[in-house]
């Protein structure tokens, strides 16, 4: 029964920002970690964010200091904040629950062999 919905994907000018929402049910988001992935054509799926169950935000070096993550557990639900976006942005991004726990935050960022629940994506795309 567990459902991760991401919406909020739309095509904006480079400089533009966008919110992405992931809506959850079936889970309790507060007893997971919530990652945010992205995946451009042709290319790997690429850790974005991750928040941490005490709220620690991770953030890819690529994305660091433009995107801000957070979480409402009352709602279950999670945010992407993209601002300044660059071409190099467009993808589908896809959120992701993990219940596990790492001795290292990390490796949060490193794959996407911690996630066990995603959505369905939904698609960004940055032109002029």
């Amino acid at each position: 029964q567990v459902q991760l919905v991401e919406t909020g994907g739309r095509l904006v000018h480079p400089g533009g920002s966008l919110k992405l929402s992931c809506a959850t049910s079936g889970l309790n988001l507060d007893h997971q970690v919530v990652g945010w992935f992205r995946q451009a054509p042709g290319k790997q799926r690429e850790a974005v964010s991750a928040i941490l169950r005490d709220g620690t935000l991770l953030y890819a070096d690529s994305v660091k200091g433009r995107f801000t993550s957070s979480r409402d557990n009352a709602k279950n639900t999670a945010y992407l904040q993209m601002n300044n976006l660059n071409p190099q942005d467009t993808a589908v991004y896809y959120c992701a629950t993990s219940p596990l726990t790492y001795r290292d935050s990390r490796e949060y960022l490193q794959s996407t062999d911690p996630y066990n629940y995603w959505g369905q994506g939904t698609q960004v795309t940055v032109s002029s």
